[in-house]
């Protein structure tokens, strides 16, 4: 299969006087899955998937296949939805430690075999259809946080000082950027089906520039962290956004150990939209993922959408765009350094170049 779309985000920063006065963004080209699918068995893209999503590809699977069972008038039983869950929170921890850690840091010997003994546990409760036996589960979570030990993220939501976290968040702090205090408007499941219904009627129309009412909300880690701590501080730099990322690792590990029953995110939901038409929200590492199909009579592929979080925080005048525009930066590299943990810390799922040029210059 050839897929022939730009896999990568440009964004250029203006500079004026020691502030950032403009922020241009180039979006990725995404797959156009209908013109991919169209005609196909639904059931036969979930071997597909993995390999068209290779970020978040559980949190795909689930969001495809709840998508699909919605058109066809299925419901999933409370097992599944479960085993669902636990495999998109599985998938989101290595996700938002893949965040922190790739292309970031350097790490060593110990802290580089923690990451690797992280990833091979999440694997083990990451599927989104086989059923994980309770042993091992228990096994893979004290893998997992022995782990998260190892990396200095303790019990509690502690970071450990001296760890190479604690340092690099360090790093982070400081005046090198100061945001300004920009609104803050963040993505919910209340907004799930206006999105999903637009999504299916007006496909990558939408899905390629989404707003809903004229705004551009905000998804992801900061999005989940306002719902429990309704007062953020509106001008959140690298090292707010670190931390916040590192408090959630800690608050999923708890949460598989703990085997509770309501993670209180919406992590998974469904949506039937008419006959033969569903769609799906997961919420997964960088934010609410969104799938919507419809089925012809034979259950093949009449239409399939997604729009993914990088698409909101990330569009020309998302999050990011307000997070930067007017604020005030260090001359040098140590500025533009921490423009570009600003801009991981908003995570895309594609790769992204960043460059720097002085307003009124070609």
């Amino acid at each position: 299969m050839s897929l022939g779309f730009r896999n990568e985000i440009d964004i250029t920063v203006w500079l004026a006087s020691g502030t950032i006065a403009d922020v241009a963004i180039r979006p990725r080209s995404r797959p156009p899955l209908t013109r991919l699918f169209a005609g196909k068995p639904a059931m036969s893209l979930l071997s597909v998937l993995p390999r068209l999503f290779s970020l978040c590809s559980v949190a795909h699977q689930v969001a495809f296949l709840s998508a699909v069972e919605a058109a066809q008038g299925e419901e999933a039983t409370q097992t599944t939805v479960r085993r669902r869950v636990m495999g998109v929170v599985a998938e989101r921890m290595t996700e938002l430690l893949r965040g922190l850690f790739v292309g970031r840091l350097a790490l060593d010997d110990t802290s580089a075999g923690a990451v690797r003994a992280m990833v091979q546990a999440t694997l083990v409760l990451g599927g989104a259809s086989d059923a994980v036996p309770e042993a091992l589960r228990r096994d893979a979570v004290a893998q997992i946080k022995a782990a998260l030990g190892t990396l200095g993220i303790a019990e509690g939501q502690v970071l450990a000082p001296g760890s190479v976290l604690a340092a690099y968040v360090a790093r982070c702090e400081g005046e090198a950027l100061s945001p300004p205090a920009a609104e803050q408007t963040f993505l919910t499941a209340a907004d799930d089906l206006e999105i999903v219904t637009r999504l299916l009627a007006d496909g990558a129309a939408y899905s390629d520039a989404p707003e809903l009412c004229g705004n551009i909300p905000e998804t992801g880690v900061w999005a989940r962290r306002e719902r429990r701590e309704p007062v953020l501080p509106p001008d959140a730099g690298p090292a707010a956004r670190l931390k916040a990322r590192i408090a959630e690792v800690a608050r999923l590990c708890a949460w598989l150990d703990s085997g509770q029953d309501d993670l209180d995110d919406g992590v998974v939901a469904s949506y039937r939209l008419g006959a033969g038409k569903g769609a799906a929200a997961v919420e997964c590492a960088r934010g609410r993922l969104y799938h919507a199909v419809a089925l012809d009579d034979e259950d093949r592929i009449a239409s399939f959408e997604f729009l993914a979080p990088t698409e909101w925080n990330f569009h020309a005048r998302g999050p990011l765009v307000r997070s930067l525009k007017g604020s005030l930066l260090a001359a040098g590299q140590r500025g533009q350094d921490a423009v570009r943990a600003l801009v991981g810390a908003f995570d895309p799922c594609v790769g992204f170049s960043l460059s720097f040029r002085e307003a009124g210059r070609a």
